[in-house]
């Protein structure tokens, strides 16, 4: 069973879309794109790192452990969990452990709208983890059975679908449906290959207007 759904995810509309966004810088999509940004103030915890993969949604309404261990046993290989806190920024519902078992079952990396612990640990996970801060705060190893699984959530204050694409790197974190990203994709990798020569140009001091001229057109 598990063969069998790995070839179906890898033969999903978008798997090609997924391999060919490794390949374009994130900012860069932001020339064309308007929606799905997430909040400034969610940031890599841990630095350098590039998440791209589809979203697992988790809400919690209240700062329980269990529904979170739950939603980690559910996820597979390419997945991003994306964890709605209901505005909830003082308990953390990621910390060591947590980030250790989305390793194991082959996550691309967590998105928590909300705080996270254990940071000098996570980062020697290597797992890519976004939040808005740190606490010493964190859920309790309980379930009030309020919380909802792979259902509409808000991240960053941004709507995301179970199926999103997950988008994440130090500079910030994007959402997006398929369609969105492959309608800006080809653009955004022009814009990648024409930089080097603009920059180029002007670390040799060609005349400002001209290279800007050129950066526009």
């Amino acid at each position: 069973m598990k063969t069998e759904n790995t070839a179906l995810m890898q033969t999903t509309p978008d798997s090609s879309l997924l391999r060919s966004l490794e390949s374009v810088s994130f900012p860069t999509l932001g020339h064309f794109m308007e929606d799905g940004f997430a909040d400034h103030r969610l940031r890599a915890m841990v630095p350098n790192v590039k998440v791209i993969g589809r979203a697992v949604t988790l809400k919690l309404l209240s700062p329980d452990a269990i529904p979170v261990n739950r939603a980690l046993s559910q996820l597979k290989p390419g997945d991003v969990l994306v964890i709605d806190m209901s505005g909830n920024h003082t308990h953390a519902p990621v910390g060591a452990v947590t980030a250790y078992a989305a390793l194991d079952a082959g996550a691309r990396g967590v998105i928590v709208d909300g705080v996270v612990t254990d940071l000098i640990e996570l980062r020697s996970t290597g797992l890519p983890v976004f939040a808005r801060g740190t606490s010493l705060l964190t859920t309790k190893k309980r379930d009030t059975m309020s919380s909802l699984f792979n259902e509409p959530v808000m991240c960053g204050g941004v709507a995301v679908r179970p199926g999103d694409i997950v988008l994440a790197d130090d500079n910030g974190v994007l959402f997006a449906e398929a369609p969105t990203l492959a309608a800006v994709l080809d653009l955004a990798l022009a814009s990648d290959r024409a930089e080097p020569a603009i920059l180029a140009r002007l670390k040799a001091k060609a005349p400002l207007h001209e290279v800007l001229q050129c950066a526009m057109s």
